[in-house]
């Protein structure tokens, strides 16, 4: 059963949060792996028409019409700077859901769902530059894989900086 599958035909309970915990969904831009936690996907659609919105920063792609209800789009790739690239059909609209806002998130293709248990989520490297480490709420340990797991609020409503317009 694929996610949008499972989001379409089953309603979530509230038991469901506890069913949820450490899960991640795992995705990729350009060659890295990151990671959101699950409880904040609502869904996951193909690429679509995006109409653009005036005076947004640039990675704000403008906003889709979602079975009736408006929704900005960020591209990740242009939130955590780096080099815009033409989308594909792979490349796919992750829509989060936090306090009530509902955001679509472009990125390059969505690859799992991993469960990652707290004691292998490490805190993210202290780094010089540290602008786009703020996204950053771990590095998730699966297997020999190392993913960086992203903190969705932080994403959303963190516009401290680099919101050109």
């Amino acid at each position: 059963m694929s996610l949008k599958e499972r989001w379409d035909d089953e309603p979530l309970e509230d038991d469901d949060e506890d069913t949820q915990e450490d899960k991640f969904l795992t995705f990729f831009l350009n060659r890295e792996e990151f990671g959101i936690e699950i409880r904040y996907v609502m869904e996951i659609i193909g690429i679509q028409n995006i109409t653009e919105v005036p005076d947004v920063p640039r990675y704000i792609k403008g906003v889709i019409n979602l079975r009736g209800k408006v929704i900005p789009v960020m591209d990740v790739r242009l939130r955590f700077e780096m080099e815009e690239r033409a989308y594909d059909d792979r490349t796919c609209i992750v829509v989060i859901c936090i306090d009530e806002q509902s955001v679509g998130l472009i990125v390059d293709r969505v690859s799992e769902v991993l469960d990652i248990p707290k004691g292998n989520i490490e805190p993210p490297p202290k780094g010089k530059r540290g602008e786009n480490s703020r996204f950053i709420q771990g590095m998730g340990k699966a297997g020999e894989q190392v993913i960086i797991l992203l903190n969705a609020n932080q994403l959303l409503f963190d516009f401290t900086q680099g919101d050109d317009h």
